[in-house]
């Protein structure tokens, strides 16, 4: 089981240049998990899409539903001690900090393509490439 981060499942979503590597990581490990706060930074991003009109509501609407079923593992709550505590180790928002508590409560990794946590928690984070 790994923790993806919503850029992750925006890659697996939304074809694109990673794609295929989000493709190949789900081969690896199918078994993937989320904090709840998914839903709304992958909402965010297609809105981007969107409005950027690279993808149709409808598209976006789908993607989000092929999100829900990517989450094998299901989406989980973290605790707000984990956040705060990991907020205050790095310059991480808490909203970032929130996927990391989660591998770390489960004892696994965070698959991220966000440099800043890459930096900030190395033991933690892999981006997709490390790890497939």
């Amino acid at each position: 089981m790994i923790v993806v981060d919503a850029n992750v499942l925006v890659y697996r979503l939304i074809s694109g240049p990673r794609t295929a590597d989000a493709v190949l990581l789900v081969q690896n490990d199918p078994q993937w998990t989320a904090p709840v706060l998914w839903r709304s930074e992958v909402r965010n991003a297609l809105v981007v899409l969107l409005r950027a009109r690279h993808i149709t509501r409808r598209d976006a609407e789908v993607a989000l539903q092929i999100g829900e079923s990517c989450l094998l593992a299901g989406e989980r709550r973290v605790t707000d001690q984990a956040v705060f505590d990991l907020a205050a180790k790095s310059k991480c928002s808490a909203y970032d900090c929130e996927y990391v508590a989660l591998a770390e409560s489960l004892g696994t990794i965070l698959v991220t393509e966000d440099q800043a946590l890459l930096r900030a928690f190395p033991l933690r984070c892999r981006s997709i490439k490390q790890v497939i």
